[in-house]
This record gives C-alpha cells, structure tokens and sequence, in this order.
C-alpha cells in the first residue's frame, strides 16, 4: 500500500496551527500560573468554562494523540497493573497508564513536560461513565474539585424535563467555578461564547457535507484529523477561522470534481469509534479499493445545531442531550438513514470497539434492520478505539477487501 498517494488538504496546515496554539496556551497557562486548568470532557460544557476564563483541556483528545502515535499500547497495561480492567474504556486506560509512567507525546510536539494539572475537572456522562471516574482519578490525585452533569441515556425526544435537568446541574457547577476561577458568572461573556461555538458548529456540518459531492473531496480518515479544532476550541475565533479557509478548500475542490479518492468507485458510512493507531493503513487501504468512507457518525458529534445565545443554558443543555451516542436505537436508524439520503453510500462498517460499548451501535441487530430498511450491506470489524490487542489488521482487511 506504500505507492497510495495521500492528497493533500491546504486548510489543514492551519488546523495543525489552532491546535499548536491550543497547546501552548495549557503550556503558559500551567508554566506562569496566568490562568487557571479545566479539564473538560469532549462533550461537556466548554462554553460555560470559557466564560470564566479557564484554558480548557480535553483528555479524550490527549487520548486519541496516545492511540495514533501507538504508545498506548505500552501504556493500558501500566493502568491495567493499578486496577482498572482491560475492559473498560482503552482511553482511559491509556491517559491514566501515560500519567502513572510520566510519558505524552505533548512533550515531543508541543515542549509540555506533563499534562497540564487541573484547577477543576467537568464532566459530561453524555459519552459513558467512564469519563466520570476517569476524571474522579485526578481529582483524587491532584485533591482538586470534580462536578459535572449526568445525563440520561437512551433517549427518544429530547424533552423539557431532560433540558430542565440539565440546566439545573449546569447552574449547580457555577459557585465551584466562580471560586477556582476567582472571577463571577458573566452571563454576556458566556453568551458570546455560545455564539462562536454556533458558527463552528454550522462550520463543521458544512465541512462534512462538501463529502455528499462525487467524488466526494474529503474522507472520514481526513476529518478526523482535521476535526481536532472543532473538539478542543469550538467557541474561538481562530477554530471558526480556520473552518472558513477549510470550507473554501472544499468547495472549490468538489466543484472542479477532485475527489480525495483516485477514481472513486464506492462510497461507505463508518460507524463508531476510530480505530486511531490504524488511521493511516485503513486510509490507504480504501484508496487502493477506489473506496471513499464519505460520512461517519463519530465526526458528526461536535455539530451542535441547538445551540443559540439567546438562551446559552438551555440550547447547550439541548445541544449536549441530542447527541447521537446519548439516543435509542430508533432514532439512531433514522439518523443513518437520512446520512444515507445526504451522502449516497454504497454500505456501512461497523466497528465494534471493545472497549467502547456506548459507541458500539452493531451489538444489537443494528446492521441486519439498516440492511432490510435501506439496502446496503453492512460490515462489522471487531477492533478498538486505542487497545490495538483486539485488533486483527489481516482479518479486517481481507474482510473489507471480500
């Protein structure tokens, strides 16, 4: 697969530039003291954490940098040793076995000696309860504050209860934040912040749907590369700039017909979690099958089409509750089938993440009802999100290739 020419996507130098700002902004943060830690769920309430002040961090994102560089794979087994099964969340395992072995790749790109110390840490269990007690470590490590927002799961309609619940929590974290943080709730300046992570939102569905275009001009494999500004500063001006060059890009190549794919011939939908230490073989491996993977229901969780300034409370509540991971299997169907209308896929893998049963969607007979209700095959490989142990790269792909 070594003579697969990857093309090129301009944009994503810039993206590359958003999240080594991001990075040196933790770096100051933590080396000057100039401005207080949070750490925060992928999911969770950033918008309310940037209206403090707070430079925000995402774990999970440290995570997936450990799953596509490959250390964890030396570093489950270290969190393994101090307790935590290898059957839970290999993100986890990985950000907790890299704490414990004092090792991140922040060290190499970005001159961060360690991950940035938390003045609080805020979770979501919109994803799983993993995040939970992943964060409930560090708080127990660090002694610092831990509060955060449980979410119901399995939901049908988002109703009024649910959102009432969940500004109700949201309010709860304020006097915890106000004190850590030493600065009071400004509901303008959070309003302005739901307004920004508005328009990266729009941004972003407008990034993945340039993939409905033949050839489709991005892959799943790209957008979860150039997705990076989008999870870690979603409510900044230079994510939203970066998204408009990037959109631009796009356009132009799908309007002059340049597809990411040499010749593309098929096109398919992903579902579920990456598998990260094999982006690149997988990427090559459906170029060389002139297959393009068009759309995927992982890079679609940070499009937030509720959130709103006019009310930032309850459109986050909202926006946090209609996420795809957090709903049953009935809207989860639905949801696939309109991406089939949009994108036009020829079928859909599914990858049933070991260590991810929330974002496993083929356990229960997923693919055989999408299968009989819009006729395309489907596809499960068994793999993992960062545990590379249960992933057999031969068996994927000649399962792929058939």
């Amino acid at each position: 697969m070594s003579d697969v020419k990857r093309k090129e996507i301009a944009a994503a130098k810039l993206g590359r530039q958003v999240m080594a700002d991001h990075f040196l902004g933790l770096k100051e943060a933590t080396e000057t003291k100039s401005k207080p830690i949070a750490w925060c769920t992928s999911v969770g309430p950033a918008e309310l954490l940037r209206s403090f002040g707070f430079e925000v961090y995402f774990p999970e994102n440290h995570a997936a940098l450990l799953g596509a560089t490959r250390m964890s794979v030396d570093l489950i087994p270290v969190a393994n040793a101090a307790g935590y099964s290898p059957d839970i969340c290999s993100y986890l395992t990985s950000d907790i076995g890299a704490y414990l072995k004092k090792t991140t790749p922040l060290t190499k790109a970005f001159g961060l000696a360690q991950v940035p110390k938390a003045d609080v840490l805020v979770y979501n269990t919109n994803q799983c309860r993993d995040v939970q007690d992943w964060f409930a470590w560090y708080s127990r490590e660090w002694g610092v504050p831990l509060v955060g927002i449980y979410t119901p799961r399995n939901v049908g309609d988002v109703v009024q209860s649910h959102i009432d619940d969940h500004v109700a929590q949201t309010r709860a974290m304020i006097p915890t934040l106000e004190k850590v943080s030493g600065q009071k709730f400004d509901l303008d300046r959070f309003r302005l912040v739901v307004a920004e992570s508005a328009r990266t939102s729009r941004l972003w569905r407008e990034v993945l749907e340039t993939a409905a275009a033949r050839p489709a001009p991005l892959t799943f494999f790209d957008a979860t590369i150039l997705m990076g500004p989008a999870v870690v500063a979603r409510g900044t001006r230079p994510a939203n700039d970066y998204y408009e060059t990037l959109l631009a890009e796009l356009k132009d190549k799908a309007a002059k017909g340049e597809g990411a794919v040499e010749n593309e011939k098929f096109r398919l939908y992903w579902d579920g979690m990456p598998v990260w230490g094999k982006l690149r073989p997988l990427s090559e491996l459906m170029m060389r099958l002139q297959t393009t993977v068009v759309a995927s229901t992982y890079c679609n969780s940070w499009i937030f089409d509720a959130f709103d300034p006019a009310q930032p409370f309850e459109s986050t509540a909202r926006a946090y509750i209609e996420l795809f991971i957090v709903r049953n299997d009935v809207f989860k169907e639905q949801y696939i089938e309109r991406m089939f209308k949009t994108f036009g896929f020829d079928g859909i893998l599914y990858h049933d993440a070991k260590t991810c049963p929330n974002n496993t969607n083929c356990r229960y007979a997923m693919p055989q009802r999408l299968e009989g209700r819009l006729g395309v095959p489907g596809l499960t490989i068994h793999g993992d999100l960062n545990d590379l142990r249960c992933y057999s790269e031969e068996q994927a792909v000649t399962n792929i290739e058939a």
